[in-house]
């Protein structure tokens, strides 16, 4: 039998890059988790962070979040808003247009702010941080100090320096540390300014990324309740700055996604 054709989106937020498929699109002879390390894989596949299948809705779509491990995630920040690029397009959607992506950790609300020559930027509603606390935690024989809480997924930030072999030394032994039995995110956060914050991502199920939306979110808040942040600060990463502003209804996201291409991915 000859190999068919899956239609993928590749998008990106800040780097962090997904490919998107719609899910009555997906072949029925691969499971979602074997689909996603196969798709994703950098060098035998099309290459990206993560999966996300996108079922529409009349106001938006139910998406399903898969690793480039093939494991199961919640919800990105950065991911929902490359779906939310995909669909203004595909809607023609103008600024001010809203959209309710549904994850795995609930409604994600999306307002369209405008464009950017191939950028699209928007506005999220991300939920509120659940659980935060700090913790002390044994990593290679080393008391750390972490900040720890969920925004929609598990988050783990150090506070202090934001260096490369910091993070390779932390990240995964953090993400994968016995005190987060499903594995977690992890973020190095410096507090430069009061309204700026510097971060490393090391992502559950994919290793170093160029940004997070959720981490973005996790270092705002950890910088801010045990940092001496603001609590609206611009959330610099390799890959760009967003905008985290954590209220009392919830946090919100700013930052801009952009659609890649459109693909044609041949299945055996």
């Amino acid at each position: 039998m000859p190999p068919r054709t899956v239609p993928l989106v590749k998008a990106h937020a800040y780097g962090n890059d997904f490919l998107l498929v719609a899910a009555d699109r997906a072949p029925a002879a691969l499971a979602p988790d074997e689909l996603a390390r196969r798709a994703c894989d950098r060098h035998r596949g099309m290459g990206a962070d993560g999966l996300i299948l996108v079922r529409p809705t009349s106001d938006g779509c139910d998406t399903e979040l898969f690793n480039a491990d093939g494991s199961r995630s919640e919800v990105s920040g950065n991911g929902i808003r490359c779906v939310g690029a995909w669909l203004a397009e595909e809607r023609a959607l103008g600024d001010g247009a809203q959209l309710a992506i549904q994850t795995g950790a609930g409604p994600r609300p999306l307002t369209l702010l405008g464009r950017q020559g191939v950028r699209t930027m928007f506005r999220a509603g991300m939920g509120v941080p659940e659980d935060l606390h700090l913790e002390q935690l044994d990593v290679n024989g080393v008391r750390e100090t972490v900040v720890v809480m969920r925004v929609g997924n598990p988050q783990c930030v150090v506070l202090g320096p934001a260096t490369p072999d910091r993070l390779r030394t932390l990240g995964g032994p953090l993400a994968t540390h016995p005190f987060f039995p499903a594995g977690t995110n992890v973020e190095l956060a410096h507090v430069e300014r009061p309204d700026v914050v510097r971060i490393l991502i090391w992502e559950r199920g994919v290793g170093p990324t160029e940004a997070s939306g959720t981490g973005a979110c996790a270092a705002a808040v950890a910088a801010a309740a045990y940092g001496g942040a603001a609590r609206s600060v611009d959330v610099r990463s390799p890959g760009g700055t967003q905008r985290v502003e954590w209220t009392r209804e919830q946090i919100w996201l700013t930052g801009w996604a952009e659609l890649v291409g459109r693909i044609e991915w041949l299945v055996e």
